[in-house]
Parts: C-alpha cells; structure tokens; sequence
C-alpha cells in the first residue's frame, strides 16, 4: 500500500474506502479493516455513486464493494473507479455463479468474497487482491493505458484459474508458473497466458 501524500514527501496511513449499503455490515467491516487488517483511515460509502466520488476525493488504497447497491452497482463502480486510477478492489457478493465472477474479473476487480462472510474469508481476499494490483502495475509499466493493462491482467487470471482447477496449483504457484515460462520464453506474460487458455480450450 503506498499511502504517499503529494509530492511523495511523506506517507499517508492506509486508506480503505468501504462501499456497503447495509449499516451494520458496513459497520462490521470497518471494525475489522482497522483492527485486523492494519488501515487506519475507513472512508464509507451507502451506494456506488457515493463509493465513485469517495474514490476519486480520497484514492484510497484499497477498496471493498458489495455488488447490489442502490443507483450503482459495485461492478459498476469498479469499473469506473478502475478507468480513473487503478487499485486494489475486493468485491463482495451474495453471488458465486460463474455470470457474476465474470462480470467482475472484467471489471478489472481483483478478488471476491461471498456472503454471508467471516474475517478468516476476508482477510486473504485483500492480500490476494493486493497481490494482483501489484502485477497489474508491472503490466502497465509496459501498456500506455490502464485499459491495456487491465485487459492484459484479465488474460493473466483467466490463465491463472484454469491452472488452479485443471493442475490442482494455488494461485500464487499459476502466477509463479506463468511468470517462469515468461521469462523463459522472452515472451509477455499475457501472450503466455493466452496460450495456455487456448491449450485448455483444446483439451
């Protein structure tokens, strides 16, 4: 997490912008994001055009989204929040069909959480999500748009999950696979994970 205020003279403490139009939940997890997860600072917002301006006000350094929220929907906002300045994102669903999963890997969000949830569920969703924005930084370090990026870090975890179902790895060891087959080959991480997308595709 960086937290650099401007002119990167001195760092910020973590901020964590919580998108969540049930009080108590909301509540409940602003407890937990400044007791156990280590953010200091919790923004809050009751829909996901208050979670898009609260976003765009503090840039915080990670957010959670419920996905049914009142005049914006999570997914929704992600992208939003996604096309203006990328970060960490976590969202969290009463859904684990496949449709939602999708809508929201391509949103560019980089983990999920299903409820009704448990800090032990939580917790290794935000180390996961923050994990991912730290490849996707290394991807837009070679793409001249967030866009790109994004699109490439799409390739890279649908690549990453079909390893996870299909070679029984973590997904830490998928990224650490990818990773070596690319530096091995001399070729870009997403064009790696587009052959093995297109390999499973033929099995």
């Amino acid at each position: 997490m960086s937290g650099a205020t401007d002119g990167g003279a001195a760092r910020r403490p973590p901020l964590v912008l919580v998108a969540e139009d049930g009080t108590i939940v909301r509540l409940d997890l602003a407890r937990m994001l400044v007791e156990r997860a280590g953010f200091e600072t919790v923004v809050e917002a009751r829909d996901g055009e208050e979670a898009v301006a609260l976003a765009r006000e503090h840039e915080p350094d990670l957010a959670i989204l419920d996905v049914n929220m009142p005049r914006l929907d999570g997914i929704e906002a992600a992208r939003r929040i996604l096309a203006e300045r990328p970060l960490p994102i976590v969202m969290l669903t009463a859904y684990s069909d496949d449709a939602s999963v999708g809508r929201a890997i391509e949103a560019g969000v980089f983990a999920y959480v299903v409820k009704p949830f448990r800090e032990q569920d939580l917790l290794p969703a935000i180390r996961a999500a923050q994990a991912r924005y730290q490849e996707l930084l290394e991807l837009r370090a070679r793409y001249d748009s967030v866009t790109d990026a994004l699109a490439a870090q799409r390739s890279v975890e649908q690549a990453k999950t079909l390893l996870v179902k299909r070679e029984g790895l973590s997904s830490a060891e998928a990224f650490t696979r990818l990773l070596g087959a690319s530096k091995q080959s001399g070729q870009p991480l997403e064009v790696i994970a587009g052959a093995v997308v297109e390999a499973f595709a033929k099995r």
